[in-house]
């Protein structure tokens, strides 16, 4: 029997069903009574749901992170969908496929990867051509390099998401290093294929995607500054301004010290890094909102953090986007 996604549940049906429990946290009603909220997932996306009845049995059950059967009535509340919860039950992780429950890239990641190795293979700086070949040689990083999502939530946030990102900002900065005289085509490269290096390690993306201790504690920035090091090591003839220009690159790309860089871009090459991270992580997040606003009509609801609604375009009926 077809098991129903995320994206396929309608206000009215019933469900019975798998799905990852990815968040769960205990409230309690005016007469003191405990509910659970819980957010539900799978490969298509997120539901958000409520548990009022059973809620200590079912809270001592389950935990953020396990896999879930799931038996719910799928209602509306403030304009968006809801499952109530009748009852969940955790299910053994050898009975699921992992891979069924996280989003993924829809573009082919070998395809993917060997592009970026050939924009690599073909740098003139032999320093930063040797560090590449480096980074591509651990078998280990590549496997995580290219599984990795560029965020929680935000944009690229999806299985292969980090090597997309990445790629698709590749390609911007070799048009507009080609565009103004004097950049430094390969130092722009090479900052932008290890700007976000760190987010191999920052998130945890085995089941959930989500942040790990390390990530939590020190950031993407450290973490890509310390994987950065480890391979240097390796390319002991590597000019000291040069590494000193590439650690520039990590540490300035968001920008600003109030977006979490230490200090903000002082080269041309870093400028252009944070604004081509910028946008291609701008147009990923609103394509994907678009995408995903199944409402009629031509305006996308109100987005927060973004503060306007987007223009889909006339008899939009939604999920067009893309």
């Amino acid at each position: 029997m077809h098991k129903p996604l995320v994206a396929e549940l309608v206000a009215g049906s019933a469900i019975d069903a798998v799905f990852l429990l990815v968040e769960r946290s205990m409230s309690h009603k005016k007469d003191g009574n405990p509910f659970l909220n819980v957010t539900l997932a799978d490969r298509s996306g997120r539901v958000k749901g409520v548990v009022w009845d059973q809620v200590e049995r079912i809270a001592a059950a389950v935990g953020e992170g396990d896999f879930v059967q799931v038996r719910a009535q799928v209602g509306e509340y403030r304009g968006s969908l809801q499952v109530v919860v009748k009852d969940m039950l955790k299910v053994p992780d050898d009975a699921v496929d992992a891979t069924d429950f996280l989003p993924a890239t829809s573009r082919d990641v070998g395809k993917m990867f060997d592009r970026l190795r050939e924009m690599t293979g073909r740098m003139q700086n032999v320093h930063l051509k040797r560090l590449f070949d480096v980074f591509w040689a651990d078998s280990d990083f590549v496997a995580a390099y290219t599984r990795a999502p560029a965020a929680k939530l935000m944009h690229h946030a999806y299985l292969g998401g980090l090597l997309e990102h990445t790629l698709s900002m590749a390609v911007l900065a070799e048009m507009i290093a080609g565009h103004y005289s004097g950049v430094d085509r390969d130092l722009l490269l090479a900052g932008v294929i290890l700007h976000d290096v760190g987010k191999t390690r920052e998130l945890d993306y085995a089941r959930r995607i989500d942040y790990t201790d390390e990530g939590r504690l020190l950031s993407h920035i450290v973490i890509g500054l310390s994987l950065l090091d480890e391979k240097l090591r390796q390319v002991p003839d590597m000019p000291p301004e040069q590494v000193h220009l590439l650690k520039h690159m990590i540490v300035s790309h968001h920008g600003e010290r109030q977006f979490g860089s230490p200090e903000p871009p002082k080269t041309i090459e870093a400028v252009l890094l944070n604004y081509i991270d910028e946008m291609d992580s701008r147009v990923n997040s609103i394509r994907e909102y678009v995408a995903k606003d199944p409402s009629d009509g031509s305006w996308t609801p109100y987005h927060r953090l973004l503060e306007r609604h987007f223009y889909k375009g006339p008899g939009s009926h939604g999920g067009n986007g893309g």
